[in-house]
C-alpha cells in the first residue's frame, strides 16, 4: 500500500508539474546528444550498403520514426485506459500531450519512406500493406487531435478521445506484422527479439542511437506540453505545489470548484488526480 501511495502521489497534477519542469532540460539535452551521435555514426562512420549504396542512410531516421509512431500510440492508449478506469485527470492530459508528437513521427515515417522508396522501388508511394496501415495510423492521430478540438467540454473530449484510441489499437499489430501476413514490397524487420540482427553492428548502433534520441525528444516535448495543459486546466495546481494541493498522499483530490467542463462555480465530486 505504501508503494502504491507513493506512485499515486505523482498522479496529482500539483506534484507532477514541478517534477516535469525539472526533467525537461535533462531530457532535451540527452536527446540532442544522442541525435548528434546517431547522425554522426549513421552518416559518417557507417559504410555504404552493398546493395542500396548511400540511400539506405534514410533508414536510420525512417525506422526510428516508425518505431516511435507505433510506440507513442500504444502509450497514449495505455493512458486512455488508465483515465477511463481510474478517472485520473493527469492520464487524460498525458494522452493529449503525446498526440502531436506521435502524429509528427508518423508523418516523418511516411515522408522518409517515400524518399527511400523512389530510388529503391521506383515509386514515391505504393498501396503496400505496411504503408497503408501506417497512413491509417496518421489518420487516427489526426482524428484524435480533431476530436479534442471539436468541443469545449473537456471531460467529454477526454473520454471520447480515449475510446477512439483504444479502438484504434488494433492497427498497431497490423502495421508490425503486415510484412508477414501479406505479400508486400516492404522489406521485413531487420531487428526482432527472436533472431540476431541482420545488419552490421555499426549500422545497428546508429539506428539505436536515433531511437534513443527520438524517445528522449518525445518525453521532453510531452512533459512540456502537459505542463501547459495543467496550467490551463488547473492553474491552482501550478502555484499551490504538493503541500497545499491537499490529500496528495492518498492520490485523491477534491474537485468541488470545477464542473465537468473544467469551469468554476459548478458542483464537483471526489475523483482521482
Amino acid at each position: 500500500m505504501h508503494k502504491q501511495a507513493v506512485w499515486m502521489r505523482y498522479a496529482s497534477p500539483a506534484v507532477f508539474y514541478p517534477l516535469a519542469g525539472r526533467l525537461i532540460p535533462w531530457l532535451a539535452l540527452a536527446a540532442a546528444l544522442f541525435a548528434a551521435a546517431g547522425l554522426y555514426v549513421g552518416l559518417v562512420v557507417a559504410p555504404p550498403d552493398s546493395q542500396q549504396g548511400e540511400v539506405y542512410r534514410i533508414l536510420f531516421i525512417h525506422v526510428a520514426a516508425a518505431w516511435m509512431s507505433m510506440f507513442l500510440y500504444l502509450v497514449m492508449a495505455a493512458y486512455a485506459a488508465l483515465g477511463l478506469i481510474y478517472n485520473t485527470r493527469l492520464s487524460f492530459m498525458m494522452m493529449r500531450a503525446l498526440a502531436p508528437t506521435g502524429a509528427l513521427f508518423t508523418f516523418l515515417t511516411l515522408w522518409t519512406g517515400a524518399l527511400w522508396g523512389k530510388p529503391t522501388w521506383g515509386a514515391w508511394w505504393v498501396w503496400d500493406a505496411r504503408l497503408t496501415s501506417e497512413l491509417i495510423l496518421l489518420f487516427l492521430y489526426l482524428g484524435f487531435i480533431a476530436l479534442q478540438a471539436a468541443t469545449d467540454d473537456t471531460r467529454r473530449a477526454d473520454r471520447s478521445g480515449a475510446i477512439l484510441l483504444l479502438a484504434g489499437v488494433v492497427n498497431v499489430p497490423i502495421i508490425y506484422f503486415s510484412v508477414r501476413w501479406w505479400s508486400t514490397l516492404h522489406q521485413g524487420a531487420s531487428i526482432n527479439l527472436t533472431t540476431a540482427p541482420s545488419m552490421a553492428r555499426i549500422m545497428l548502433t546508429a539506428m539505436l542511437l536515433m531511437v534513443a534520441a527520438f524517445w528522449l525528444y518525445s518525453a521532453a516535448v510531452a512533459l512540456a506540453r502537459v505542463r501547459g495543459l495543467i496550467a490551463q486546466r488547473e492553474p491552482g495546481a501550478v502555484h499551490s505545489g504538493p503541500v497545499r494541493s491537499g490529500a496528495v498522499h492518498s492520490g485523491a483530490v477534491c474537485s468541488g470548484d470545477k464542473g465537468s467542463n473544467g469551469h468554476a462555480g459548478q458542483p464537483g465530486r471526489q475523483e482521482a488526480p
